[in-house]
């Protein structure tokens, strides 16, 4: 099976990512917001994207035209009927992608794939939700897509080889790296990263060090592009706290216990660059 037509239904940050790449290739998008509105204003969000990289001599305005006219917006899941793969990336809560996949199972056509964008969240209990579980994984892209160069492809217990194998050829196809992981919470990436955050900010709640010297010490020592308080803004508090809970209550290992701190910033709203103060102010 090859993959001609990408659903994406979400239209935050990694919606729009996974649409610009996706079109980039040369396949056919169709993107769905809740409201038509929200998802034209994706598009314009996109078309910035490709006028940079115009600027900048790296694709030029035929390319520009071209990937923009593969993309078409809606607000009606019916829509999406007709697509091979449909990659969701709602808001990281089980219930509502549970419901989700329910909904795409009844829509989509019987060889659609069907795949997950979460970072952390079982993707067999979203398979359970559909009569196709065998053609139902996750494919994890990591912000923002059209510059990140890894895909976490997640093999469920039900997902079957030749889905793995069409989602891996179809990363590649992106001219992305694709690796394949089983589904577990954090999968590769996460699992590592965010016990190593979650213990920088328990270094700080122990006074071993100001937030400034950690940072620095991970950059000039381990040769990190920015210090783990920086990138927790970047991330924002209150996913970083969501992914640090999901390894917790897999695993109920110690050292995935939240560090207290952490979840007083989130308690307080300060959630990073995206609310304006998190370790740092913005």
């Amino acid at each position: 099976m090859k993959i001609a037509k990408v659903g994406v239904v979400g239209s935050g940050i990694m919606g729009s990512g996974i649409t610009q790449v996706c079109a980039q290739a040369g396949l056919e998008v169709v993107l769905r917001s809740r409201t038509r509105e929200r998802a034209e204003a994706t598009v314009s969000s996109i078309d910035k994207n490709l006028s940079r990289l115009v600027e900048k001599a790296k694709i030029d305005e035929a390319t520009k035209d071209a990937t923009l006219s593969r993309i078409r917006t809606t607000s009606d899941l019916k829509d999406l009927s007709d697509c091979d793969l449909v990659i969701e990336t709602v808001v990281e809560d089980l219930a509502t992608k549970k419901d989700l996949f329910n909904h795409l199972d009844d829509i989509c056509k019987e060889e659609c794939l069907l795949a997950t964008n979460t970072s952390t969240l079982p993707v067999v209990e979203m398979a359970a939700q559909t009569s196709r579980a065998d053609k139902v994984l996750g494919i994890h892209f990591f912000n923002p897509a059209p510059v990140m160069q890894l895909v976490e492809v997640v093999k469920a217990i039900t997902t079957s080889e030749e889905t793995v194998e069409i989602a891996r050829e179809f990363v590649e196809s992106l001219g992305k790296k694709p690796v394949v992981v089983k589904d577990q919470a954090g999968f590769i990436v996460n699992a590592l990263l965010f016990p190593y955050l979650n213990n920088a900010v328990k270094l700080l709640e122990s006074a071993v060090a100001t937030r400034d010297d950690i940072d620095q010490a991970m950059m000039a020592g381990c040769g990190f592009p920015m210090g783990p308080f920086a990138l927790l803004d970047l991330v924002g508090l209150d996913t970083s706290l969501s992914i640090i809970e999901a390894l917790y209550e897999e695993f109920r290992d110690p050292n995935y216990a939240p560090a207290p701190l952490l979840k007083r910033l989130v308690a307080a709203g300060k959630l990073g660059r995206k609310s304006g103060e998190g370790f740092y102010e913005y």
